[in-house]
């Protein structure tokens, strides 16, 4: 491309970095984009780490040597992050988004940009310790929530059928238990789409007793591949203990009241704000 003026450079590199999340990138290829010294380079880079830091934006790690380079993170400070889910809470609380058996009518806002692109980062910023090869979710509500999270952890997802669909081939099937109603229901999985011994992050929107994703992680064991860790968007804070399939999860937002005869609930921010 064309040299640029400095203040240009620093616009166009923050814009490819935040592009790019998890991306190691060379001060050779930055020297080489912008026809620039390798010292003005570090020069920016030093700025644009300043600022990704201050407002909240993520980290930009630096790596040494012949092979190194930088690397952009996506992260939300918790204040941030507190302050965007209380708003999202008070929104789930609408008298309407009551439905039958106590869940929630959340598809509209799941279809919001600006919603998903928070969420992703919470999520990228939950797990960003652990080592991930892939995002996993069930279809339906929980795909953009997981494409969101896999944009920042720049990663594959996969996407757990009902049922299995003839255009990807052989898959691998199970049984479930339904937590919350206690139905057997299936589940199914190309073999195709996930390497064997994987690292995955199961992503879903609402989690009652923990039943499909606990399926999901029987699933899992068919591939060999281990469970990095869990993430819902909603958890339903009207389930028993004992009754919980699971414990090992991070939630963003919860479900603790739901009063069906005059449709009050109230969500809270979930155990992510809590560890």
């Amino acid at each position: 491309m064309k040299k640029l003026k400095r203040s240009s450079r620093l616009v166009e590199m923050t814009q490819y970095l935040l592009a790019r999340p998890h991306t190691l990138i060379s001060l050779t290829a930055f020297a080489d984009r912008y026809q620039s010294a390798k010292s003005s380079i570090s020069e920016d880079l030093a700025i644009i780490k300043e600022v990704f830091e201050e407002e909240s934006i993520g980290e930009l790690h630096t790596l040494a040597g012949a092979a190194g380079g930088v690397k952009f993170i996506p992260l939300m400070g918790e204040e941030s992050a507190l302050g965007i889910m209380e708003k999202i809470c008070l929104k789930l609380e609408e008298p309407d988004r009551v439905l039958p058996g106590g869940y929630l009518y959340m598809t509209d806002m799941l279809g919001q940009p600006e919603l998903l692109a928070d969420v992703g980062r919470m999520f990228a910023t939950a797990f960003s310790g652990k080592k991930i090869d892939v995002i996993m979710t069930v279809e339906t509500k929980g795909i953009s929530l997981a494409y969101a999270t896999a944009a920042c952890l720049n990663i594959p997802v996969v996407i757990v059928r009902r049922d299995n669909k003839v255009t990807e081939g052989s898959a691998v099937s199970i049984n479930y238990v339904s937590g919350s109603t206690k139905r057997i229901q299936t589940m199914s999985l190309a073999r195709r789409a996930l390497k064997e011994h994987s690292n995955v992050l199961i992503i879903d929107d609402f989690m009652k007793a923990g039943g499909t994703v606990k399926g999901m992680m029987d699933l899992l064991y068919e591939f060999k591949a281990k469970v990095a860790g869990v993430g819902v968007f909603v958890e339903s804070g009207e389930v028993e203990l004992e009754e919980r399939l699971l414990e090992d999860y991070i939630s963003l937002a919860k479900l603790t009241a739901v009063d069906m005869k005059t449709k009050q609930t109230t969500v809270v921010p979930g155990n992510y704000f809590k560890d």
